[in-house]
């Protein structure tokens, strides 16, 4: 159980990191992106974030009872 929680920690950190990184580089281009798109990696980063932070309350859990 920890090993899956460990990967899918891992795997929600990555695309966090790929969002955000993906948002700074349309935003620092300077080619016209619309305000749409910005929310939208915004909200997708936020999302996994939220989730990565819900593994790692799990994680916790788990450890605690063994």
């Amino acid at each position: 159980m920890n090993t899956l929680l460990i990967i899918l920690l891992v795997g929600f950190m990555a695309a966090t990191a790929y969002v955000l990184v993906r948002g700074i580089i349309a935003m620092a281009s300077g080619t016209d992106i619309d305000g749409a798109r910005q929310q939208s990696y915004m909200r997708k980063r936020v999302l996994f974030q939220g989730i990565a932070i819900l593994i790692i309350a799990l994680l916790l859990m788990v450890a605690g009872r063994g």
